[in-house]
C-alpha cells in the first residue's frame, strides 16, 4: 500500500486537488485547487482515496512515525541520556502538560486521523459503489479509529470520544477509560465480519480480519477478561494465515515486509520526497524516523537505550555449553538482534568499536567509556548503510506480530488456570530461535506468569510493547509493583502512582475547551 500516498490530504481540512467547476463570472470563479467536501464522496475511487487518508495519518510524525516511539519508551526496559531536555525528562516521568512529545504531536495527529475516519464513515455509506467494497471500507475505517483510540487509551485515559465529523461549533464529550474501551470494542466487533483474510499484493497493509481479531483480543487483555481474548487468539491461530518467520531479524528489516508473521504493520518508504519529516501532504516523505533517534550515536541521536537488565536478560541456561565453551554460547541469539554491545555486535555499521568511536583521553580502554554502553538495534539500517540514518527510513513497524499473539494467547490461557495449555506456545517462539523448549512439568501458574514476563521482554524486546505489559500486569498500579519496576528501572522512583500512568492532556486543549478536565495530578 506504499504507493497510494497520492491521497494524502484529501478533504480531511474541508479541501483536496481537484478540478475546476464550471465557467462563472470572472470575479466569482470556483479554486481549481479546491473541492469542497460535498463535491469529493461520490464515487468508489473517493472512498478509497478517503480510507487511504486515514491509513496516511497512522504513519504520522505523532502516531507511530514518532512520538509513539517516545510515550511507549518510558517503560522500564529503556531510558534516555539525550542531551534534549524535554525527551530526557519526559521518560523520567516529568511530564508538564505542554511537552512537545504531548501537545505538539501525539494529540494532534491522533484526532487528526480519527477526524479521517469518522468522516469516511459518514461519507462513505451515501456513495452508490458495490456494496462489498462499501462494507470493507467503512470496516477499515473503524480499525484505524479503534487503534487510535486503543492508543490513547492507555497514553491519556480520560479523553474526548469523537464518533462523527465535527463542525466549527461541535462540542465533543470528554469520557473515562471504560467508555473509550467500550468504543474500541464496539468498533472492532463491526469491523471484523467486513475485513478481508487477506489482499492482492498491491494492498498489503490495509487492515485484514486477522489485525481487527488481534487488536481486539488485545484489548481484552488490556482488561483482563482472558477468555474472551483466548477465544479471538484461538481463531487467529486456528486460521492458517500466520506463521513465525524462520528468521527472526526478517521482523526488522525492508527485506520481507508483509511476511506471514506480520498481523498489522505501518507501510513506510524510504524515498526522500519534496517535504521532509513530520509533513502531513502529498509531495511529503513516506519515511520514519525511529532509526535516527534509538541507534547508537555518530549513526544515529542515540536518544534512548536499552536497560542493562533486558541486556542480561537473554542469557539463557537451557542452550547446552560445549567444554571449554565460553559463555557466549548461552546467548539467546534475539539479543543481538535487538541490541548492539562491545561484547555482542564487533562491528556498528559495518565498523569496529574501537574505530567507531574513538578513544577517550586518558582512558586505558581503546574504546573509552562506550564500551559500557547499549543501544538499540531494531528497525535500525547497519545491515544495508555504513553512513548516519536520516529522517526517512523504510522500513515497516510491525505494530502487531504473531509471535505477540502467540504469547499474549499463552498468557492468557496460563491466567485461566491452563498452564499446561500455554507451555507449548512458547516453545513455539523459543524453537524459532533456537531456543530448548522449557516443560510444562516446571512451571505451575505464578511461576509461568513470571517466566512469560521476561519471554515476551527478549521477544519483543525494544517494539514498544512493554509500556502495554506493564499496564495489564498491574504494575503501575500499587506500591509492590513500583518498587518491582525500580529494580530494573531507577526513572520510577519518579513515577507518581495515581498521576503518571496517565499523559497529562495539552493544555491547549483545555483553554479551547473548559469542559474537558485535565487528568488528575497535573
Amino acid at each position: 500500500m506504499k504507493s497510494h500516498k497520492i491521497a494524502t490530504l484529501l478533504v480531511l481540512a474541508g479541501s483536496l486537488l481537484g478540478a475546476s467547476g464550471c465557467k462563472k463570472d470572472l470575479l466569482d470563479q470556483t479554486n481549481p485547487n479546491t473541492l469542497s467536501v460535498a463535491q469529493f464522496w461520490l464515487t468508489a475511487d473517493d472512498a478509497n482515496k478517503g480510507v487511504i487518508a486515514a491509513y496516511s495519518g497512522v504513519q504520522q510524525y505523532a502516531c507511530y512515525g514518532h512520538s509513539w516511539q517516545f510515550i511507549t519508551a518510558r517503560s522500564d526496559e529503556s531510558y534516555s541520556q539525550s542531551p534534549f531536555v524535554e525527551l530526557a525528562v519526559f521518560t523520567r516521568f516529568i511530564q508538564p502538560n505542554n511537552n512537545f512529545f504531548i501537545s505538539a504531536f501525539a494529540w494532534n495527529d491522533y484526532y487528526r486521523t480519527i477526524y479521517r475516519t469518522n468522516q469516511a464513515l459518514g461519507r462513505i455509506p451515501g456513495i452508490t459503489m458495490d456494496a462489498g467494497l462499501k462494507a470493507q471500507y467503512i470496516a477499515e475505517s473503524r480499525f484505524i479509529r479503534a487503534l487510535m483510540y486503543f492508543d490513547l487509551d492507555s497514553f491519556f485515559g480520560n479523553v474526548p470520544l469523537i464518533l462523527v465529523e465535527p463542525t466549527a461549533t461541535t462540542r465533543v464529550q470528554q469520557v473515562t477509560p471504560a467508555e473509550v474501551e467500550a468504543q474500541v470494542i464496539a468498533d472492532l466487533q463491526a469491523a471484523i465480519p467486513d475485513l478481508p483474510v487477506t489482499y492482492a499484493a498491491a494492498d498489503l497493509g490495509r487492515a485484514t480480519k486477522g489485525a481487527a481479531q488481534a487488536l481486539l483480543a488485545k484489548m481484552y487483555m488490556q482488561q483482563h477478561k482472558y477468555a474472551e481474548a483466548s477465544a479471538l487468539f484461538t481463531t487467529i491461530i486456528g486460521s492458517g494465515k500466520y506463521s513465525l518467520v524462520p528468521n527472526y531479524l526478517d521482523n526488522f528489516t525492508a527485506t520481507n515486509e508483509n511476511n506471514s508473521e506480520s498481523v498489522f504493520e505501518v507501510q513506510y518508504t524510504g524515498s526522500v520526497l519534496d517535504v521532509g519529516q513530520g509533513q502531513d501532504n502529498a509531495s511529503a516523505s513516506e519515511g520514519y524516523d525511529r532509526p535516527n533517534f534509538f541507534g547508537p550515536p555518530i549513526f544515529s541521536f542515540a536518544d534512548v537505550q536499552p536497560r542493562q537488565w533486558l541486556f542480561d536478560a537473554f542469557q539463557d541456561s537451557t542452550v547446552a555449553l560445549a567444554p571449554g565453551s565460553s559463555s557466549k554460547h548461552m546467548i539467546d541469539p534475539r539479543r543481538d538482534i535487538s541490541i548492539f554491545s562491545y561484547v555482542g555486535t564487533p562491528k556498528v555499521y559495518g565498523r569496529r568499536w574501537d574505530k567507531f568511536y574513538p578513544p577517550v583521553q586518558g582512558q586505558t580502554d581503546s574504546t573509552g567509556l562506550q564500551r559500557n554502553q547499549l543501544y538499540g538495534r531494531k528497525y535500525q539500517n547497519d545491515r544495508t548503510i555504513r553512513t548516519p540514518e536520516n529522517f526517512t527510513s523504510g522500513i515497516n513497524f510491525r505494530v502487531i506480530r504473531y509471535a505477540d499473539v502467540l504469547l499474549l494467547q499463552a498468557e492468557a490461557l496460563n491466567e485461566l488456570g491452563q498452564t499446561a495449555a500455554a507451555v507449548p506456545l512458547v516453545n513455539q517462539v523459543r524453537q524459532r530461535v533456537g531456543l530448548a523448549p522449557i516443560s510444562a512439568a516446571n512451571y505451575n501458574q505464578t511461576s509461568l506468569r513470571l517466566y512469560m514476563r521476561g519471554e515476551r521482554g527478549r521477544e519483543l524486546a525494544y517494539e514498544g510493547q512493554r509500556w502495554f505489559d506493564i499496564n495489564r500486569w498491574g504494575l503501575l498500579d500499587n506500591q509492590a509493583g513500583l518498587n518491582d519496576l525500580i529494580t530494573r528501572d531507577p526513572d520510577f522512583a519518579d513515577f507518581r502512582l495515581g498521576v503518571s500512568k496517565l499523559l497529562p492532556l495539552p493544555q491547549t486543549d483545555i483553554d479551547l475547551d473548559p469542559t474537558i478536565k485535565q487528568n488528575p495530578g497535573y
